[in-house]
């Protein structure tokens, strides 16, 4: 049997990593793969690419059936603004797509499928003094979350009616070697520090990505994808992954001056937005998936800047 990832991104790339590990066979399942990307972040490794939309359940149904899928690892979608531009469009990915999906999990009998979700999904405009767990408030009202929420919604549905292993990880904003083709700003935000700080270049970040706001480093996200794909069905579905602390953007620059100190920051003035007060509660995560992060922002980084100077 196989595993199906949909998205050819930096999430899916990152579960891939740990997934090869233990000779998993893996389809990537994407409409405009990048190729390049896909040597650069697994080498020579052998996966199967199908270049295909999610908005295609034949294309689907065929792919999981002729590769073999018993598990399916959903992570394709628009990210941030990007759902937004134009809306209609964006919506027809992230919510008609994940329909689909899970469409094609119930006619083709796949056993498990493992739901990228976000931090995002949470109404923020309720934080209270306590951090965030799986069962505060969802839907802000932005495109993003809104899709987001939905796309929980529906896969939750779905799963009650029909059965299926159901896993939904609420991810905060991952960064790691990326092309941040959907959207991903907090991601392009850090690999541009380290990029400029590399380069001896000036950082251009515009003010609305220098809110508070909390990370998670994409090995820590690909190994808890690893462990959601792959351990016994717990009690519980739903699951923060985060470091469980926020970062303000100071602080972030401050980590990666004290590896780059020749990096420049210059901000580009604009509307701010709101900083996050609340981390996430990942204590059901250690509980119940037997997952917490490995790496400290600090270890993060050292890592991530080994990788970007290899490919620069």
């Amino acid at each position: 049997m196989a595993t199906l990832i949909t998205g050819l991104g930096l999430v899916g790339t990152s579960f891939a990593q740990y997934a090869l590990k233990r000779g998993e066979p893996l389809v990537f399942y994407d409409f405009q793969p990048r190729m390049d990307f896909l040597r650069r972040k697994l080498g020579d490794a052998k996966v199967a690419v199908v270049q295909k939309d999610i908005r295609d359940l034949p294309g689907l149904i065929e792919a999981i059936k002729e590769h073999r899928i018993d598990t399916v690892v959903h992570t394709a979608g628009l990210i941030g603004r990007r759902v937004a531009e134009p809306l209609f469009t964006g919506l027809q990915i992230n919510v008609v797509g994940t329909i689909h999906v899970a469409e094609a999990v119930r006619l083709t009998g796949v056993k498990r499928l493992v739901h990228i979700s976000t931090f995002g999904v949470y109404d923020r405009r309720r934080e209270g003094s306590s951090p965030v767990t799986e069962d505060f408030f969802r839907g802000v009202g932005s495109a993003y979350s809104n899709s987001k929420a939905a796309k929980e919604l529906i896969l939750e549905a779905y799963q009650s009616q029909f059965g299926f292993e159901l896993m939904i990880l609420r991810f905060a904003n991952v960064y790691g070697l990326g092309h941040f083709w959907a959207g991903s700003s907090g991601g392009e935000k850090i690999q541009a520090l380290l990029e400029c700080g590399l380069r001896g270049e000036t950082a251009r970040i515009p003010q609305e990505e220098t809110r508070a706001f909390e990370y998670v480093y994409a090995k820590d996200a690909g190994r808890a994808i690893e462990l959601a794909a792959t351990i016994p069905m717990p009690d519980k579905r739903i699951f923060n992954i985060g470091e469980g602390r926020v970062r303000t953007f100071d602080e972030v620059v401050g980590i990666v001056k004290q590896l780059l100190p020749n990096l420049r920051v210059e901000i580009i003035p604009g509307k701010p937005s709101p900083s996050f007060k609340q981390p996430l509660d990942i204590s059901r995560a250690r509980e119940h998936l037997g997952w917490e992060p490995q790496f400290t922002m600090e270890k993060a980084f050292e890592d991530y800047l080994r990788e970007l100077r290899a490919t620069m």
